[in-house]
């Protein structure tokens, strides 16, 4: 059916009462919600389940008898129950004469003269689609839980400021989660400098706001069907369908951390890494309903103020965002702790496990998250009598439960803002944001577009708009080969390509990696480039853009001033002392923990080595190379036995190896924590351990060597650490500590692969370490 004509109506029990869009791609109809329940909704046609892309009333569906959809007399497109009670109208007059669902999927009303005096894109529901003005005083509400279509707690809006955010807004709390609450507007790239609230994105994947807020998919230029979905797990998250097997991808998302959402586990409730985000409650706490988290979790025993009837369950590496009640540095844990015994509106506290010894004291516990690079620990109050009973292992009786991705055949592929040559097609859809954007949306967009064609570099790029504008971004081989003067210093050389020094035109600092052997085609490049641009940790190097121009296939970093650890560690001259040795060997681990544990793809690195761990001004570690090998993909195996089993070339440098590389067998995230073992007793003996050494004649690999002499030590219970230390160190080290990283390291270069422990065990191992009395 093309047309809803005034006085016809749409039948709940007639399944060809449909209209379709003229291209087919749309379907509006009664679309079943539950058992005898019914809303009128617009689907995607060729989605493999009818995906919803609007509906008319999502709270109050009707019944599956008797329900109608009607376009009365007077104008007015009306959902009727059973019992003919109006349950949705347009609010129209007697001047429509007909409806229809466009090819844009929008469903109008016309007049007579045929102009549009309705439609559904002025009332979204939970998606936004291709071309669909996101104005002022609009909201994406996602539903209340998987399978769920009536208004749930987190939505996507403008606020009052002009800027798009995401908040949770649940029956206790509200909270914004997006963008990031801990920064303000310029390091968010927004400004609220804009005299109007307008937002849109096209078939091609670019979206463009009026706070300067814009992004591009992972597949952009490629004409698709798109949505955006503000999703019932708290993520925006834009998807492309693929026509051929009706199935989703995603091609963008807000949160890369999934944890980091507000609200998604409720009162007390914590979200952690296992390795998918799960929702848990903490010791001597129960779901309060296990079928919805946002409920949160509720204590075993009664609330008391009595501070002799209190005890404190510690969480490492956990925080409840928010609620903080009061906040102190300089101050011991022990006084942190006895402040918030004596105030019976502190709930727990948060302890900073290095840095100032910052004190935060909440008076609710909501937004809990646990990650390996939280610098800190939550101390909560429970009841003494359930804390007698606690065994010391704070996450053995966490209850959980799996958060699942909200369409369960989508496919994470990318996601992230890139650069690429414009279209022609999306010049009408610049003109028309400006239009209602103003001033600010024609500098964004207009000169973007003319600068574009005429050389293939935004115009805001050139003209020193670089300091609000997304830092990822295209380059073209002209601007690196000038930033490089012609790829004149050489920084490194690696198993990847070689590094070179450059400055870009707004005076940042930069290093050019000039890939060699790169067979992927331009597309494909730019998706495995998306992935890894979308990943950000402090202690892993940032990707500021790319390069891709036939054969050339550059990647542009920031620039450490340091170097390497490598030509620190091993030159003769080495002024690395031991507490920076051991901070770097965390941050080193806190990096690899994250590629392997939380990062919204798993993350093999496959060549873990001094050369690829990079040293900021400060001496802070950060990882390179990551994601250049073959990403790991997800297939439900469980997150240690994750494995690439074909890589078509074994990367990987000599020395600092598995032994599973060389046995041809799966490579999983145990082949890094091989090689981070081998950095780790590099670090303490301060050179080299993959050259041969001999002994009682014999030639054999210093590496094997000294796994054998300190095991052998350690049966005897002889003294081992003076002569296996870095003699440069003088002495000036704790025993202690390089006695508990060598046990560490050795563990790690364990042959048996499913006896080393884990990235996120080793960071838990260190910061144990760093906690025994040092220098």
């Amino acid at each position: 059916m093309q047309r809803l004509n005034k006085g016809s109506s749409l039948h709940v029990e007639s399944h060809s009462d449909i209209l379709v869009s003229p291209d087919g791609s749309f379907s509006a109809g009664f679309y079943e919600v539950g058992l005898n329940a019914y809303s009128f909704a617009i689907w995607f046609t060729n989605s493999a389940n009818k995906t919803i892309s609007w509906m008319a009333s999502r709270d109050l569906p009707v019944n599956g008898r008797h329900s109608r959809l009607s376009l009365w007399k007077d104008g007015n497109l009306v959902l009727i129950d059973a019992n003919d009670a109006v349950i949705w109208s347009t609010n129209t007059n007697s001047t429509s004469s007909y409806a229809e669902l466009l090819d844009t999927g929008n469903l109008v009303l016309r007049d007579p003269k045929d102009r549009i005096i309705w439609e559904s894109f002025e009332f979204p529901t939970d998606t936004l689609l291709p071309n669909q003005p996101f104005t002022k005083g609009k909201r994406l509400i996602s539903g209340r839980g998987e399978g769920m279509y009536s208004p749930g707690y987190f939505s996507f809006y403008f606020d009052n400021d002009n800027i798009l955010r995401i908040m949770y807004d649940g029956p206790e709390i509200s909270s914004i989660y997006w963008p990031n609450p801990d920064y303000n507007l310029w390091v968010n790239q927004r400004t609220s400098y804009n005299s109007s609230r307008y937002a849109f994105y096209d078939e091609l994947g670019r979206f463009v706001s009026s706070d300067r807020f814009e992004f591009y998919a992972s597949d952009w230029g490629s004409k698709l069907k798109r949505r955006m979905t503000m999703d019932y797990d708290g993520n925006l998250r834009l998807y492309s369908l693929n026509e051929s097997t009706g199935l989703w991808s995603v091609t963008w998302l807000a949160m890369a951390e999934q944890c980091r959402i507000h609200g998604l586990c409720g009162r007390n409730g914590i979200c952690t890494y296992k390795p998918q985000p799960t929702c848990a409650c903490p010791p001597h706490f129960e779901a309060s309903d296990p079928t919805d988290w946002t409920k949160g979790c509720i204590p075993k025993s009664k609330a008391t103020c009595d501070p002799l009837k209190i005890e404190f369950i510690e969480l490492p590496q956990t925080d409840f965002y928010g609620y903080d009640i009061n906040y102190t540095t300089q101050i011991t844990l022990e006084a942190c702790r006895n402040r918030c015994l004596d105030d019976c509106s502190c709930a727990g506290f948060m302890y900073r496990i290095s840095g100032d010894g910052g004190c935060y004291f909440k008076s609710a516990l909501f937004n809990g998250y646990t990650s390996t690079s939280f610098p800190g620990s939550m101390h909560i109050k429970v009841a003494i009598d359930v804390a007698f009973n606690h065994s010391g292992n704070q996450r053995t009786d966490f209850r959980e439960l799996e958060l699942r991705c909200p369409t369960g055949e989508a496919a994470v592929t990318a996601g992230l803002e890139v650069y690429g040559e414009s279209k022609g097609t999306t010049l009408l859809l610049y003109w028309f944001v400006s239009a209602f954007g103003g001033i600010e949306i024609i500098f964004v967009t207009v000169g973007w577009f003319v600068l574009y064609r005429k050389h293939g570099i935004p115009e805001a790029i050139e003209k020193g708009y670089k300091g609000i504008s997304s830092q990822f971004r295209r380059f073209t081989y002209k601007e690196l080969k000038q930033a490089t003067r012609n790829f004149k210093e050489e920084l490194g050389k690696g198993a990847f390509g070689a590094v070179y020094k450059g400055v870009l035109s707004d005076g940042r600092i930069v290093a050019v990696k000039r890939l060699h052997n790169v067979m992927q085609g331009e597309e494909e490049f730019w998706a495995e480039v998306s992935t890894i641009g979308m990943i950000y940790h402090i202690n892993l190097v940032r990707m500021w853009g790319f390069c891709a121009e036939g054969s050339h296939k550059l990647l542009v970093y920031e620039y450490m001033e340091n170097g390497s650890l490598d030509k620190h560690l091993f030159l003769e001259a080495s002024t690395l002392n031991w507490n920076q040795r051991l901070e770097i060997a965390l941050g080193t681990a806190k990096g690899l923990a994250y590629l392997h544990h939380e990062c919204l793809e798993w993350v093999l690195h496959c060549d873990v080595k001094p050369q690829n761990i990079l040293l900021d001004a400060g001496f802070e570690p950060k990882i390179a190379d990551f994601g250049l090998a073959k990403l790991l993909q997800r297939r439900g195996e469980g997150r240690n036995n994750q494995s690439i089993s074909n890589f078509s070339e074994v990367r990987g440098t000599k020395g600092y190896m598995a032994p599973e590389w060389t046995l041809n067998l799966p490579i999983t995230t145990k082949a890094d924590v091989y090689s981070y073992g081998v950095v780790l007793l590099e670090m303490v003996r301060g050179h080299r351990l993959s050259g041969p050494l001999v002994v009682d004649g014999h030639e054999e690999v210093e590496l094997w060597h000294l796994i054998r002499f300190v095991k052998r030590k350690m049966e005897l219970r002889e003294e081992w650490v003076e002569a296996v230390v870095d003699v440069r160190l003088e002495g000036r080290f704790s025993s202690g500590q390089v006695e508990e990283v060598v046990k560490i390291a050795l563990s790690c270069v364990r042959d048996e692969r499913e006896k080393r422990p884990s990235m996120d065990m080793i960071v838990q191992a260190l910061l144990a370490c760093t906690d025994i009395n040092g220098l």
